[in-house]
């Protein structure tokens, strides 16, 4: 399956599930309105979903005079996968992690958090833009991107739809039938968004490993990234952003926070360690 196929399989289903949120909130007008929200979504989140995920976590872009080493090393990485150079980018968060973005190669973007500057050694963080730059390379970042955008407003719309249902469903018996069901939806909704992420997500982080692990020459440097990007992140959760945008990072940004790994989009990072260490021959 492409991932043009794949993006346009995500655009249709999570706007099914935002049309039904539509009709519950508003009936024939709120389908109405929700169909004109999602024709702007679907073609705003093509062209803008990178810019407003960058702004979400309050990314700025990092010149190379700020950054000499960071840029070397993408610079490096992006001509070993006979890519455009991605722009840099700096996340201020002290949880280490690492993201990238933008609707194709060359409109990429790579954005790193302070924390993970400080954590790794050079080699570590080579392969953390090695891994990256594989996603870039696979072409997920467009898809990864829409589904954190449109996640995110679906979980936005859900939340109104449960206060709506607890706080407006009326005292009739269809009144009340009306608020079980938006209230069932509400919970649905984003229960259904994740689940599409989950799929998509998890055999795209393997590739990503994979296909990094080729492109800095050391598997065991991502592998021993990913174990302490795993340790920190548990400790030292992300405190800006959304969980729908989770599945974009190398790992779970919200993995210490309450109930954050109950659908997590990532595969257990000790799987990948050892697929690495398999790819190394250790």
């Amino acid at each position: 399956m492409t991932s043009q196929f794949k993006t346009f399989l995500l655009l249709g289903l999570l706007t099914a599930i935002f049309l039904a949120l539509g009709q519950f909130l508003g009936g024939r007008g709120g389908l109405l309105i929700a169909l004109g929200l999602a024709l702007i979504m679907n073609v705003g989140s093509y062209w803008y979903s990178d810019k407003l995920v960058l702004k979400m976590y309050k990314a700025r872009e990092l010149s190379e005079s700020e950054a000499p080493m960071l840029h070397k090393i993408v610079e490096d990485l992006a001509e070993a996968a006979n890519l455009p150079k991605p722009r840099v980018c700096l996340i201020p968060q002290e949880a280490p992690n690492a993201f990238a973005t933008g609707r194709n190669p060359e409109h990429a973007v790579v954005a790193v958090t302070e924390g993970l500057l400080k954590l790794l050694s050079p080699d570590e963080l080579r392969g953390v833009l090695a891994h990256e730059v594989g996603h870039i390379q696979n072409r997920d970042i467009l898809i990864q991107c829409v589904a954190g955008v449109l996640g995110s407003v679906i979980m936005t719309v859900a939340n109104i739809l449960q206060f709506s249902a607890i706080f407006g469903g009326g005292r009739s018996g269809e009144g009340r039938g009306n608020a079980g069901a938006a209230l069932l939806l509400a919970f649905l909704a984003p229960l259904a968004a994740s689940l599409i992420q989950f799929a998509i997500s998890r055999s795209r982080e393997y590739l990503a490993d994979a296909t990094g692990a080729h492109l800095c020459g050391k598997p065991l440097a991502l592998a021993s990234a990913l174990g302490k990007l795993d340790a920190y992140s548990k400790q030292m959760p992300m405190r800006v952003g959304s969980q729908a945008t989770a599945h974009m990072f190398i790992v779970n940004p919200f993995s210490g926070a309450r109930m954050a790994s109950l659908f997590t989009t990532h595969p257990p990072v000790a799987e990948r360690i050892e697929r690495l260490k398999e790819i190394a021959g250790v």
